[in-house]
């Protein structure tokens, strides 16, 4: 049961770190840019709302960039810090670590590349200002692989061995 808490919480809070640093990415170009409005809590999300008219499409397509980057960028250090992590005692800390890279990495490609669609368009409806819908999509789509092969033969063996070990 302890395990199953630890997952659970773990997960949680690597949800909350992401939007925590793709929402942020997004507040502070908006700062950057002087037009930051407010900030939205929608249901299970939180939304960085912009005075949109008074953004140049290459504005807004670099503001809705940004928070991909940024949790992309954190994902990739948290791959890199993968034996740092692994060297924790603590369970949660690694746990943390594993359901962190997993989220960071894959939950905006897939997103970008597939359900954007489904959902009203989110942050490729900025994307596409800058730059061709299939070409981001495809952009995207192959991001989600290379991320899910690099958390597949990269981090998963030191996270499966720390928690074999502990």
């Amino acid at each position: 049961m302890a395990k199953k808490v630890r997952q659970y919480v773990c997960l949680f809070v690597a949800v909350i770190a992401y939007f925590l640093f793709h929402e942020g990415a997004h507040a502070l170009a908006a700062l950057y840019f002087g037009v930051f409005k407010s900030i939205n809590f929608l249901g299970l999300g939180v939304q960085i709302d912009v005075y949109h008219e008074a953004m140049t499409d290459v504005q807004m397509g670099i503001f809705c960039l940004v928070g991909a980057v940024a949790t992309l960028i954190v994902g990739w250090v948290l791959v890199l810090l993968r034996h740092r992590i692994c060297a924790f005692k603590s369970t949660y800390i690694r746990t943390l670590g594993w359901y962190g890279t997993m989220v960071m990495l894959l939950l905006d490609p897939l997103y970008l590349s597939i359900i954007y669609k489904y959902v009203g368009g989110g942050d490729m409806n900025g994307i596409r200002l800058i730059m061709p819908e299939l070409a981001a999509q495809i952009a995207f789509g192959a991001l989600f692989v290379i991320n899910l092969l690099a958390i597949i033969f990269v981090a998963y063996k030191p996270y499966k061995e720390s928690f074999q070990t502990a």
